[in-house]
């Protein structure tokens, strides 16, 4: 028996492409990686904006609920779609559209990888300010989820360094936001809305970026210390001194201790005088070196582990190392803590072999602990053995109102139905 489904989104690609080999664009998932908690019948790969989004109004012709992704980096964060007919791929829109160096912009496509973005800005001494805590991921797939790493502290989050967006609905309709102007803010909030909404609000397809000057040289100021307190006490330090970190980090290995780590970037002569009186800041043992830690950037939890965020205000970021500390003691688990303690941002991990029970015990400390001090406990990734004894979000804000966001944006529910909060 034919397959309407399949044709209309040939058609439909074959229609808004160039291409001779319309079939290439479409296909059957059979052989397709099978996403965590899902069985796609199609898979989609269009090549530009338009042909996107010929391909989502033959999918909303036919009510195919769609799952985008990119790398497949985070396909098991947050919690797996209630369906999916159709996975649209943006691994054939890549590429810079356009560079301006001089005014520091860069408009890219969502399929690009962020690693890849950094190397073809770099012969113009440019960068887009953005760590890649996981190899392989996509810009898309960045603002999708709004990942950021260490450097948020000096730099800001995607969400602050995105000023444009080109967005195809779930009805096919492609919408623009912002500009290539840092100052031109029309439009904005949707870049904003669109970042950190799991791809349940529509597919992103290009990106324009703020971008700043790579920096001529970095040193890496670090210091390990046995307790909390301590490591409070250093944070607290470096953030009250004139040394204009690009990041202060913090590590907490499962065997114990902490070591608290300073970027510092700029000039070379800039740099080398930041990086004594930092020394002097940290004490004790206090070491340089030009070379990032292993750790760095680096989320505390492999495939199949349990993974949370964490977050707090400032003057509450010793207080979180605490209790994460004695949940690691009392649970007897080898929990790892790491992150951006000068933003108060947060990761925990935990290994997938953990008993739920046990998992549930820790996250529930941890999210009494970051209620404490102004801040959420959220699990990002975890087994499903686990899920099903966690509630991944706790408690959020605004849920009614993302829900009247989702029914304006997407009213079939039919973008990653049930991967956001509140199963939407």
């Amino acid at each position: 028996m034919p397959d309407a489904a399949l044709a209309a989104l040939r058609g439909a690609s074959h229609e808004a492409s160039s291409r001779t080999n319309h079939t290439d664009g479409v296909w059957l998932a059979d052989d397709e990686p099978v996403l965590p908690g899902i069985r796609p019948r199609y898979v989609a790969a269009p090549g530009s904006t338009a042909e996107a989004a010929a391909v989502l109004r033959a999918a909303a012709a036919h009510d195919l609920a769609v799952v985008v992704c990119g790398g497949m980096t985070k396909q098991d964060w947050a919690a797996p779609p209630r369906r999916c007919d159709l996975v649209l791929s943006t691994r054939r829109l890549i590429g810079v559209v356009e560079h301006v160096a001089g005014d520091l912009i860069a408009v890219v496509r969502a399929g690009t990888l962020v690693t890849e973005l950094r190397q073809l800005l770099a012969p113009a001494g440019q960068q887009l300010a953005l760590d890649a805590p996981l190899p392989g991921a996509t810009v898309g797939g960045t603002v999708a989820v709004s990942t950021s790493g260490p450097r948020r502290m000096l730099y800001g989050t995607v969400r602050d360094l995105l000023i444009g967006v080109t967005v195809v609905r779930p009805d096919g309709v492609v919408a623009h936001a912002g500009g290539k102007v840092v100052k031109n803010v029309a439009g904005y909030d949707l870049g904003k809305l669109i970042t950190g909404s799991y791809g349940t609000l529509g597919l992103v397809t290009e990106c324009a970026f703020r971008l700043h000057p790579s920096p001529a040289a970095s040193a890496y100021v670090s210091r390990r210390v046995a307790d909390p307190a301590a490591a409070g006490r250093l944070v607290a330090d470096v953030l009250g001194a004139q040394v204009v970190p690009s990041a202060l980090e913090v590590d907490a290995p499962p065997e114990g201790g902490f070591e608290v780590v300073v970027l510092l970037e700029g000039t070379a002569e800039g740099v080398a005088g930041r990086a004594v009186r930092t020394i002097r800041l940290l004490g004790g043992d206090a070491a340089i070196s030009d070379a990032a830690p292993g750790w760095w950037s680096a989320y505390p939890w492999g495939s199949g582990d349990v993974g949370l965020k964490l977050t707090a205000a400032l003057s509450g970021v010793p207080a979180l190392l605490g209790a994460a500390l004695a949940a690691r003691e009392r649970h007897g688990v080898p929990l790892r803590l790491r992150g951006s303690a000068g933003t108060g941002v947060l990761y925990v991990g935990l290994p997938g072999t953990a008993a739920p029970q046990t998992v549930a015990g820790v996250v529930d400390a941890l999210r009494a602990a970051a209620r404490d001090v102004s801040g959420h406990a959220v699990v990002l990734t975890a087994p499903a053995a686990v899920r099903e004894h966690v509630d991944l979000w706790g408690p959020v804000e605004g849920l009614e109102l993302m829900r009247r966001i989702k029914q304006q944006f997407d009213p079939d529910a039919r973008f990653a139905p049930g991967r956001f909060v509140g199963g939407i």
